[in-house]
């Protein structure tokens, strides 16, 4: 794919939607954090559902501290390996407040030395928290940088790579959110809903559907 085409990928995609904002619910950067760690093999909506009480009763990371591991698992045993996230959110926090001030440090290196969190999760931080041009890649995004041939690679990590060396530099803050929220609706994993795809002329993909 070419550089005309990627631009004009991702011209299309900031028209349809000019301020694309990550799905899960939160009201401070620890909050996204959490929720962040909570969503791996699980979907936003199901973390919202865990959230929303969960941050209710225990806003902050002092609180979360001080409820511990087995009362925060009652909160979230509806996500997958609830009892394991359980533990990694209370030692990360734990760390949080003995090492940062209970503050989420920008500082890539700091991120991933908390319990849970990879370059993934703290890609997703240091985008939506300090605006970094950084761009995390889950199922979607990796389904969607090979399918439409924006991206292709035979990891998460190669797609981010080429991803970050692509995506032309007024794209880059947004990119990771509108290439989710494509692969999220449109661009799904089994059936690909082609006819209402706002790049489906630019796509590479050779089995488009037609329905």
């Amino acid at each position: 794919m070419n550089k005309a085409k990627r631009a004009q990928i991702f011209a299309r995609l900031a028209a349809a939607d000019p301020h694309p904002a990550t799905e899960l619910e939160y009201r401070t950067p620890y909050q996204l954090l959490v929720a962040v760690v909570l969503s791996a093999q699980a979907t936003d909506k199901g973390v919202n559902r865990a959230t929303r009480p969960l941050f209710n009763d225990h806003p902050t990371a002092t609180a979360i501290a001080a409820l511990g591991e087995e009362k925060l698992a009652g909160y979230i045993q509806t996500i997958g390996l609830y009892k394991t996230k359980a533990k990694n959110v209370v030692a990360l926090t734990k760390i949080l407040l003995e090492r940062h001030a209970g503050t989420v440090p920008h500082d890539r290196a700091a991120l991933e030395a908390l319990p849970g969190v990879g370059r993934k999760t703290a890609n997703v931080v240091l985008n939506i928290v300090f605006g970094e041009p950084t761009i995390a890649v889950d199922t979607h995004i990796f389904r969607v940088a090979n399918r439409t041939g924006l991206a292709p690679g035979k990891d998460v990590r190669s797609v981010e790579d080429k991803l970050v060396k692509f995506t032309p530099d007024a794209y880059k803050l947004h990119a990771h959110h509108w290439l989710i929220l494509h692969g999220r609706y449109v661009c799904k994993a089994r059936t690909p809903e082609c006819p209402r795809c706002p790049i489906l002329d630019l796509c590479e993909y050779r089995r488009k559907t037609a329905t």
